[in-house]
């Protein structure tokens, strides 16, 4: 039997049972570079390569200029590295490796056990991954039962994979071998070793980084010129979270299970008006009057700013807490985008002027009108909000240019102490696999959205690619501006968001463009045991994005 396979204007023939793999060839001409997955318009879902053809499909191809495509590329690159780790120290000498965090868009890995982690042993690594490379390894896809799944990882000292499958409702799971070593991904797999033609591996700090291709071009690396006030952060993070027992979503769903989320709840919640209460004790032993305070979508930095505020109050400070949207140019007269919309993401949608004006007057002791920035209007308005400082007082300024210094340039830098907010997730599903921090702030965006603008799932996917390059734009590059980075991410709130967000998730229609990463996000919710937002404190930050919070966060 044959079936034909359209993509664009051109439209083939083929056997049935033949390899994607080999339709793909035919196509590859179509595309500036290698196709890693086929995406069946009709069911609007993902085929790896190796699966077989079926039926009569309307394929679209897709390259590692798709965000899938680089999903795939980086699981299957981490793959052949732990397989070469593994191969050459044996698993007996390895307690755990751990894919903890990215590092701009390179992968942070920290090996631990008894061995020695220096540039000989990398090389070794290196040159090994080359000869699977070269040798062109099938990534063979197992369906196992998942007592079967529990048994392999205990055997290889995967415990926190042995751990997540006791948790899992499904029967079987789908597993990955290349020779003899097997392993467990979330999501899908290039078909053989030889697709990764471009990687490295670097040490840095007490681990290796895995570096992979820039998004535009996959035969070149990306710079590696990590952030070293981020990363400490991140790595902190890590540390808190095994040490209290809390490092993956398995641990998570024991505690859950256990009847401890409560106490990890108030732990998480002291952890964070610690670093929050040091934050403002900082701020009280100098003489800064402003507080600029920005961050990503969706990191929490209206619930960061309230509790700053209410830390300082402890010291004897009085904030005065102002949004840079108050600073809003009227509609009217807002730069446009490439989309022909207001441009609410760039630095020239404020009137920086004004503020400039306004926070000079303010440290020169003048009593000052902050104007209101009405949304349904689209016009700044004033209001008789009159503000002056005194010796105690000191102003918190929330918003995501307030890191760049032509935001606030006219200010005198000693009177200036900057925050950078941000979501750095430190829970991920298992050792190998982690949860992308831009997951859980859309997570978080997209249950908010849902409550307090009426948004579906839908709308919040569909403006997500636009949210990220205007944080790449206008965020990411004055991160490192910062005097300090706080991490706002909870370690429990997916079991929360979870119940808000699936079936927000459910009701992404299946025939349009964001069904399929409804389908991903849904995939990764499934691994997390619910947890009622009935505990959670109504000063949690994770209060700005379910509702029910003691703070003025609307």
């Amino acid at each position: 039997m044959f079936y034909k396979v359209r993509c664009g204007n051109r439209e083939r023939e083929y056997e049935q049972g033949t390899a994607w793999k080999d339709i793909a060839r035919d196509f590859a001409d179509l595309y500036t570079n290698d196709i890693l997955l086929v995406r069946d318009a009709g069911e609007n879902a993902l085929l790896e390569l190796n699966k077989k053809l079926e039926k009569d499909t309307d394929a679209l191809f897709l390259t590692y200029s798709d965000k899938a495509g680089q999903m795939c590329y980086a699981r299957s690159a981490i793959f052949i590295m732990l397989k070469a780790f593994y191969n050459i120290l044996g698993s007996e000498r390895i307690d755990k490796i751990e894919v903890q965090f990215t590092i701009g868009g390179n992968f942070f890995i920290l090996p631990r056990g008894r061995f020695t982690l220096d540039e000989e042993l990398l090389e070794r690594v290196r040159d090994r991954m080359k000869d699977y490379i070269r040798a062109d390894l099938v990534f063979e896809k197992l369906s196992i039962r998942a007592d079967e799944a529990v048994e392999r990882f205990h055997r290889f000292g995967m415990y926190d994979k042995e751990k997540l499958f006791k948790f899992r409702r499904a029967s079987r799971v789908n597993i990955y071998r290349l020779e003899k070593f097997e392993d467990y991904y979330y999501g899908a797999m290039c078909p053989s070793t030889g697709y990764i033609k471009c990687f490295d591996l670097k040490l840095y700090h007490d681990g290796v980084v895995l570096m992979l291709p820039e998004d535009e071009d996959p035969m070149k690396l990306r710079t590696f010129s990590p952030s070293e006030k981020l990363f400490e952060v991140q790595s902190e993070s890590f540390r808190w979270a095994d040490k209290i027992g809390v490092d993956n979503i398995a641990s998570l769903n024991q505690m859950i299970c256990e009847g401890k989320a409560n106490d990890l709840i108030l732990t998480q919640e002291a952890f964070f008006e610690k670093k929050i209460g040091e934050i403002a004790g900082r701020i009280s032993k100098g003489d800064k009057k402003i507080i600029l305070l920005a961050g990503p979508s969706s990191s929490g930095k209206t619930s960061t700013a309230h509790r700053l505020s209410i830390q300082l109050r402890a010291y004897g400070i009085k904030p005065h807490t102002i949004s840079a949207d108050n600073y809003f140019k009227d509609l009217a007269t807002r730069p446009v985008g490439k989309d022909g919309r207001p441009d609410f993401e760039s630095i020239n949608a404020l009137d920086v002027k004004q503020f400039n004006e306004d926070m000079r007057g303010l440290l020169s002791g003048e009593k000052v009108e902050i104007p209101r920035y009405n949304f349904k209007t689209g016009k700044r308005e004033y209001k008789g909000d009159f503000t002056q400082l005194t010796d105690d007082d000191v102003l918190i300024i929330e918003g995501i240019h307030c890191l760049n210094e032509e935001f606030s340039g006219e200010i005198p830098e000693s009177g200036k102490f900057k925050i950078y907010v941000s979501a750095l997730t430190q829970l991920n599903i298992d050792e190998h696999n982690r949860i992308p921090t831009t997951d859980c702030r859309l997570i978080r965006r997209m249950v908010r959205d849902s409550f307090t603008r009426g948004y579906t799932a839908r709308q919040t996917i569909s403006r997500w690619p636009d949210v990220r390059r205007g944080e790449e734009e206008n965020i990411f590059p004055y991160q490192e501006n910062a005097d300090v980075i706080f991490n706002t991410s909870m370690i429990y709130e997916l079991a929360v968001l979870k119940l808000y967000a699936e079936p927000l998730l459910f009701g992404v229609p299946k025939e349009c463009d964001e069904y399929l990463e409804a389908k991903r996000l849904l995939k990764f919710l499934d691994y997390v045991l619910p947890l009622s937002p009935e505990i959670i404190p109504k000063t949690s930050i994770i209060r700005e994005f379910i509702g029910g919070s003691c703070l003025d966060v609307g």
